[in-house]
């Protein structure tokens, strides 16, 4: 993709930090919204071995992801890097390694069970309900709420453009107000954990930003539960290396199904991240 998605608030293009960025606080330090010092990360993943038949696709691979922060994964197509966000949601079994999030040990637990302990997954290719309208394509997203459950009223002033089309087919939308719903069903359940694979394939430019705007600020501050709002972390799997850059807190850099590189977003520029993934 050869526009840029422009610079997040706080960040410049290449992903450094400019002059007036906010003070982010490392993870581990007392949180502005609750008040507390998180336990430590939310998403913990341990030596990770997967195989399609005779085929090794994930090497060993660890990371952590924590609330506040945007944990990019890059690298280039086939690498592994779907495959790693199914083995987190529990679609496809691992081999061995663990995952564990808020302290406990998920491995062996379903998808649904995993989602029901908050997390959130919004798939390459949007995956969305064609034929269900755009109310009760974020319906789906509470499936796992108890009946009677409401949406988060901030979904629509994070998406505005899908409080106009409610009654309108999912099929009927553009990609990127497909990719918006997509994001949104995600979140309709208030995750803590986000996971999106690629959200900026095939999006135009403009939504590309607002996208990303929604994303520092679901990291930042998170919904609104109970009225109480906390910090989400994310996880984005992405090759666009502009978008990527402006958002992360953290990243990998995945070759052959093995995480090769990590570091800090704002290092990205000089640890020549952008050249390794051209290689």
């Amino acid at each position: 993709m050869g526009a840029s998605a422009g610079a997040l608030p706080g960040l410049a293009p290449t992903g450094q930090p400019s002059r007036a960025a906010p003070h982010r606080a490392p993870a581990g330090a007392v949180s502005p919204v609750l008040g507390k010092v998180p336990a430590g990360p939310l998403l913990q993943v341990d030596a990770l071995q997967q195989y399609y038949g005779g085929s090794h696709i994930l090497r060993s691979v660890g990371f952590e992801a924590a609330a506040g922060e945007v944990t990019v994964v890059l690298g280039r197509n086939g690498v592994g890097k779907t495959t790693l966000l199914k083995s987190l949601l529990g679609v496809v079994p691992v081999r061995s390694g663990t995952v564990r999030f808020d302290g406990a040990d998920i491995t062996q637990q379903t998808s649904y069970q995993r989602v029901r302990r908050g997390i959130g997954y919004v798939p390459q290719g949007r995956e969305i309900f064609a034929r269900l309208s755009v109310a009760e394509n974020l319906q789906m997203g509470l499936a796992t709420k108890p009946a009677g459950t409401g949406l988060p009223g901030e979904l629509f002033e994070l998406f505005p453009v899908l409080k106009t089309m409610l009654d309108r087919r999912g099929g009927d939308l553009s990609g990127g107000q497909q990719q918006q719903l997509a994001i949104a069903r995600a979140l309709a359940a208030a995750p803590r954990l986000l996971v999106l694979d690629e959200p900026t394939e095939g999006i135009q430019p403009s939504i590309i930003k607002d996208i990303g705007h929604v994303l520092r600020r679901l990291a930042d501050v998170g919904l609104q539960v109970d009225g109480t709002a906390r910090p989400m972390a994310i996880v984005l799997v992405e090759q666009y290396y502009d978008f990527a850059a402006a958002l992360a807190d953290r990243y990998l850099l995945m070759e052959r199904g093995a995480v090769v590189q990590h570091g800090r977003g704002c290092d990205m520029a000089v640890d020549g991240v952008r050249e390794r993934m051209s290689i």
